[in-house]
């Protein structure tokens, strides 16, 4: 009887964990084919796709060292920054880069 009672329950328990841990899927809404890019060469710095934004690059420590509003969809700017890492950010885009 015990048995029969704990593999009753175990059945019971076994299928309605599958509904506790269903989850509701999540729409992701598409990237877009424009997303903004921050491609680094060198001391050279090109933003894609950023027209109207502004770039704002920050020192490890987080002092902001430089802003430069970006004026067409492919700004290119020439950094001079001593040797060292630092952090760009354009709207929600942040990149870490390095300078040798």
């Amino acid at each position: 009887m015990k048995k029969t009672l704990l593999l009753i329950l175990t059945t019971f328990l076994l299928n309605t964990a599958g509904v506790c841990w269903a989850q509701e899927e999540k729409n992701e809404p598409e990237t877009e084919l424009s997303a903004t890019s921050i491609v680094v060469k060198g001391s050279t710095l090109s933003v894609y796709n950023a027209n109207g934004n502004i770039l704002e690059i920050f020192s490890l420590t987080g002092t902001k060292v430089a802003t430069i509003r970006i004026d067409s969809n492919e700004k290119t700017v020439d950094l001079s920054l001593k040797k060292g890492c630092y952090i760009l950010k354009v709207n929600k885009v942040v990149r870490k880069i390095s300078i040798h």
